[in-house]
């Protein structure tokens, strides 16, 4: 007797209005969203693993730690390699774990997951992930996470979306967003300084046409209160917009997608940047019974 297992667990619908999205299991992933029958999140065939990393929740740290290795509370820690090509530990260690179903309504779900703890990371955490869709606002996520664990712990948090205009090439579309800094990259993608955006080749405070142009970097000093990242297709009149705060969402990644072929935006709200557990930049440290939250919106902007 054989059965088949899925590298996305089970595929979840959700919908509101002229919003539907997809939600899965493993990763507690963002398969989908689109509007109006159009893509907002560019989506990935539900029985094949995300590529790239599409749609995956980011915890317990986004992007990288260099070197896969950190040291916190005067000890060392070594995690493991999943980025030869730059030798980091890439994206948290709750991407490819199954995440329990909590709550779940036509429109809403809440997945959860514990990390009980391993060598590089010895930290007990309680995290969850809820999709809310709603008809006028589009879809709201919101990452937790709490420590039920003994001892502080290092944390970060992120979402790994691609968003597009209906799966149009990215270069056919404008691109806005206000961003006072850059992190400038080493060859091996680790952090090399904070570059000032105005006048150079990463401002976007005026929605203009992203072109050819490449992108794969964390971008930060953003509004106080509400930002934005408005990706539009001009030829449709459509937008897809990601909103967090700069409170919970000081940092925000965003790649241009050439391992996705340019379809999609990736555009990662982030509580910290890269290698922030060795910077200790924007780090949260959660004492034992400490929460933690980051939320975001995707929605579609008519015009």
């Amino acid at each position: 007797m054989s059965s088949t297992s899925n590298p996305n667990g089970e595929l979840i619908t959700l919908e509101a209005g002229h919003y539907a999205a997809a939600v899965t299991t493993v990763g507690a992933g963002l398969q989908r969203l689109s509007f109006r029958g159009h893509d907002l999140v560019l989506p990935f065939p539900p029985g094949q693993l995300p590529p790239a990393y599409a749609g995956k929740t980011l915890m317990p740290w986004p992007n990288r730690v260099a070197g896969g290795a950190f040291a916190f509370g005067g000890q060392r820690f070594e995690l493991p390699v999943n980025e030869a090509s730059t030798g980091s530990a890439l994206h948290g260690l709750a991407l490819w774990s199954e995440w329990r179903v909590e709550q779940r309504s036509q429109a809403a779900v809440t997945l959860t997951h514990v990390l009980h703890g391993e060598p590089g990371y010895p930290f007990q955490l309680a995290l969850s992930v809820s999709y809310v869709l709603d008809e006028d606002a589009g879809l709201r996520a919101e990452l937790g996470a709490r420590n039920c664990g003994a001892a502080a712990a290092p944390y970060g948090c992120g979402s790994h979306p691609y968003i597009t205009v209906g799966g149009e090439d990215i270069s056919n579309c404008e691109l806005g967003f206000r961003a006072g800094k850059v992190l400038l990259t080493d060859e091996q993608l680790r952090p090399a300084g904070l570059m000032d955006t105005k006048g150079t080749d990463f401002d976007f405070s005026e929605i203009r046409s992203i072109g050819g142009q490449s992108l794969d970097h964390a971008f930060t000093a953003l509004p106080e209160g509400e930002w934005d990242v408005t990706l539009r297709n001009p030829a449709l009149k459509l937008a897809a917009v990601v909103q967090s705060t700069g409170i919970q969402a000081p940092w925000v990644q965003l790649y241009s997608g050439e391992l996705r072929n340019r379809k999609g935006l990736a555009v990662e709200p982030m509580s910290c940047p890269p290698d922030a557990f060795n910077s200790g930049q924007d780090l949260v440290v959660l004492d034992p019974g400490q929460s933690h939250a980051l939320a975001f919106r995707i929605h579609a902007a008519e015009g």
